[in-house]
């Protein structure tokens, strides 16, 4: 897998859906010798179950660990550090973590209680944690969600797990940008896995995900992060931890060079009932008919968009969407996807990602 390719895979079961990814990648051979010491970092921010929309799918990571126990790899650990107020250890309890290790062999470690070591970050001291620093290949396996300060949380930031707890409320004073993208100059991921499945629409704790049955691959994570923007609705430049992490050489920003490879297509299946207030008021304004989760996810982080701006109301019609739409014809209806190819405003894509809903529906 080249760093500017980026892998996606739609499906409802995490566990496939992550061995696929890494056997597409070509994981074991980026990782090379099988006594290399190997770190799976979840997002685990609090003690808060995948379906809520803030943690990694279980899933996710044990069908890593399938694949890499495999193939002879045994120096594996997962390690996390929860946000300053939640303990690790019950994240590990509450979202599976704990049976998971059980049943694996591989330990779990927690870096708010691990040693940490100050370091030069291109040009900003850091204390990082000693387990991350020790790794000879670190994943990386984020949650694709909003956040209510940077706007995005994916791979850049989902390393602030590994900084000891006074690091993370400092990150706070110095604003998050400056400090994630510099954290991030010094500590490397060399594969990133996101959980797409279900992220929260825009607050990184949770309770309102947004179902998309989609997880992405990457080695850039500067790449996979603005890919990210895309199917929540926002531009990079949005999120200037984007651009100064790229200013310091950890990745292309340029969407433009990405190879981007779909492995199957996403299941036109009826979506998952709509969790949380704002994604129910949302979902009360489109008219969906068997709808696929990725598609119907666009939509929704489209029009949060929309609403922040207060142009949802200025809708000239109704946003449909959904495979039960096709080869109707609407002379004056708002369509989303292919599907909806019959209407006289459509979008085509298959599917159109939020950022492009979000500019097709400003224009109108």
């Amino acid at each position: 897998m080249e760093r500017n390719e980026l892998l996606l895979v739609y499906g409802q079961d995490p566990k496939r859906m992550a061995y696929r990814l890494a056997d597409e990648a070509g994981l074991d051979q980026l990782i090379g010798d099988r006594q290399r010491r190997v770190g799976l970092k979840p997002n685990l921010v609090l003690a808060s179950p995948a379906e809520n929309g803030a943690t990694t799918h279980p899933g996710l990571v044990e069908g890593l660990i399938d694949y890499l126990q495999e193939r002879g790899f045994s120096k594996l650990c997962i390690l996390e550090g929860s946000w300053v107020g939640a303990r690790t250890r019950e994240a590990f309890r509450l979202c599976g973590y704990e049976e998971l290790s059980a049943r694996t062999g591989v330990p779990l470690v927690d870096t708010q209680t691990d040693g940490a070591r100050e370091y030069d970050c291109h040009g900003l001291p850091i204390r990082i944690c000693d387990s991350a620093m020790a790794l000879d290949f670190l994943i990386n396996l984020p949650v694709i969600k909003g956040h209510c300060q940077t706007y995005l949380t994916c791979a850049l930031k989902n390393l602030k797990g590994l900084v000891p707890n006074a690091e993370k409320r400092r990150f706070h004073s110095l604003g998050l940008h400056k400090p994630i993208a510099h954290l991030n100059a010094k500590l490397r991921q060399d594969f990133i896995l996101a959980d797409g499945i279900c992220g929260d629409l825009n607050f990184e704790e949770g309770g309102n995900p947004v179902p998309a049955g989609r997880a992405l691959a990457g080695r850039d994570p500067v790449l996979l992060d603005s890919y990210a923007c895309a199917l929540l609705g926002l531009a990079p430049d949005e999120v200037p931890y984007i651009s100064l992490a790229a200013s310091l050489g950890v990745g292309c920003a340029d969407l433009g060079k990405a190879t981007i490879q779909e492995l199957n297509r996403p299941q036109g299946l009826p979506t998952a009932k709509a969790q949380g207030r704002l994604v129910r008021r949302l979902a009360s304004r489109i008219c969906a008919k068997e709808a696929c989760s990725a598609c119907y996810a666009a939509l929704i982080h489209a029009m949060e968009k929309l609403d922040a701006e207060g142009l949802l109301d200025r809708l000239p019609e109704t946003p449909c969407i959904g495979q039960g739409f096709r080869g109707q014809q609407s002379p004056k209806g708002l369509g989303i996807g292919r599907c909806c190819a019959g209407f006289a405003h459509n979008l085509p894509g298959c599917p159109p990602t939020a950022r492009q809903i979000r500019d097709f529906l400003q224009n109108l």
